[in-house]
């Protein structure tokens, strides 16, 4: 659907972040005249009106009769498409769609490589976009990383690298190449059941001319067999990580001690990157040395400094109990005390307490809506360091503190939602680095977003 097919119909905006505003700023400018209806927090309602004075303004959440009295609802990525007010809604003939949905419907010719994955997607697109301009490629970054693809209307790039939650995949339309880089438990709350979750992120792969994905993935090696141009990286023969270097085959391409992002996983974020610019004709390998200069995301295994005698690594973003081993993994062998916990959504830590009742870390601190649960767990499997809980954020420091030994590591990978206590895992990881002695101001945004 094109804005331009909103003139004459009942339309509505469910959602009064970045994204809704972006969906009304591009609505107005292609009809203006058009009778707008916005959703939003009894908190936002003054800010809606000052955005846009002619909006009729609602400071709640639409049930199913509001959303059937509509032709058009223009849905936020963060309402579950799964609710039953929409499932009643769409039953009586209201279209929902979203702000991607309706920027690939703009859009249809433009040069897409589109970036989803339970993890590394972020670290994927920015590395993806980083490289592609080291080429002297005019390249869009933008999505679910931090800029609604709205924002950008109206501007051309040669390449465009959008990142798409779990909440997107099922709305873009036709492009070059997907890129799937892991597949794990995650947002279960949105999308009802870990089948559908799975489900709703393989939705890429309907869209995507070729698709891309994780060799190292069992799931995601089943569940995409059928693609007809389906490649991978990870694989020997590909793009892959060994012996301390990023290879393509037996050919060394760049070391590891370079890459300024730690981490193996990482150094696969790099290897999916590299392969996707392959993928779609690029010089990946002149390409590859400017992995030396590109900036880590904040808030994934940031380093922040020493303080109290103690370092500081903010890794606010892990929101998966994988992540988090992920992380622990890639400060092997330093004395680490982890702060694990947060908004609960059922997601399974058995694998975790398996794994570091396997090679435990200096110590574990639980904390937050699901503290006592995974407390629970790493009890039953006997983890052979201290494990303590607490309630919030700033107690989990205290204790990190008496725990941590002389130069040890405190890093913060929560492997859960942030929404128990914060508003998102960057707010969690801003008072992190405030509570450790550090200035939150220092924590850099996204390098690279918009086009260049």
């Amino acid at each position: 659907m094109r804005i331009a097919e909103l003139a004459d119909r009942r339309v509505a905006v469910w959602g009064f972040g970045r994204e809704g505003r972006a969906t009304i700023a591009a609505v107005r400018e292609q009809l203006p005249d058009l009778p707008l209806t916005l959703y939003c927090t009894e908190s936002e309602i003054d800010a809606a009106r000052r955005f846009d004075s002619a909006l009729v303004v609602y400071g709640h959440e639409p049930d199913a009769s509001d959303l059937a009295g509509y032709d058009v609802v223009v849905k936020s990525p963060g309402i579950s498409a799964y609710k039953p007010a929409i499932l009643a809604a769409k039953a009586q003939g209201t279209q929902f769609t979203s702000g991607t949905a309706l920027w690939f419907a703009e859009n249809p010719a433009a040069r897409v490589i589109a970036v989803t994955g339970t993890k590394g997607k972020s670290t994927t697109s920015a590395m993806l976009a980083h490289l592609a301009r080291s080429l002297g490629v005019r390249t869009a970054l933008a999505g679910n990383i931090g800029l609604p693809l709205l924002e950008l209307r109206g501007q051309t790039a040669e390449l465009w690298v959008i990142e798409l939650s779990s909440f997107q995949t099922g709305e873009a339309g036709a492009l070059e190449l997907g890129v799937i880089t892991s597949l794990y438990e995650e947002h279960l709350d949105w999308h009802g059941s870990r089948e559908q979750y799975v489900t709703d992120k393989l939705r890429l792969a309907a869209a995507s001319r070729q698709l891309l994905v994780n060799a190292l993935q069992p799931i995601l090696m089943e569940r995409t067999q059928d693609h007809p141009h389906r490649l991978l990286f990870g694989q020997p023969s590909g793009w892959h990580v060994a012996d301390g270097s990023i290879r393509r085959g037996t050919d060394d391409v760049f070391p590891i001690a370079q890459l300024a992002a730690p981490g193996l996983h990482n150094a696969l974020n790099a290897c999916a990157a590299l392969a996707a610019l392959a993928d779609v004709g690029m010089d990946a390998v002149a390409a590859a040395p400017s992995l030396a200069s590109f900036r880590p995301l904040p808030h994934r295994l940031q380093p922040l400094g020493e303080r109290d005698g103690f370092q500081w690594i903010n890794d606010s973003i892990s929101t998966t109990p994988q992540a988090t081993l992920a992380a622990l993994e890639s400060l092997h062998g330093q004395p680490v005390t982890v702060l694990v916990g947060g908004y609960d959504r059922g997601v399974d830590w058995s694998e975790f307490a398996a794994a570091v009742a396997e090679s435990p870390p200096h110590a574990i601190v639980c904390m937050g809506g699901n503290g006592s649960r995974i407390e629970a767990l790493l009890n039953e499997a006997e983890v052979p360091c201290p494990v303590v809980r607490v309630d919030d954020l700033h107690a989990a420091i205290v204790e990190a503190k008496a725990h941590a030994g002389a130069r040890g590591v405190i890093l913060l990978s929560p492997g859960a939602p942030s929404f128990d206590q914060f508003k998102d895992y960057a707010e969690r990881g801003r008072r992190f680095t405030e509570l450790a002695g550090f200035d939150a101001a220092h924590i850099a945004g996204i390098d690279g977003l918009g086009i260049a």
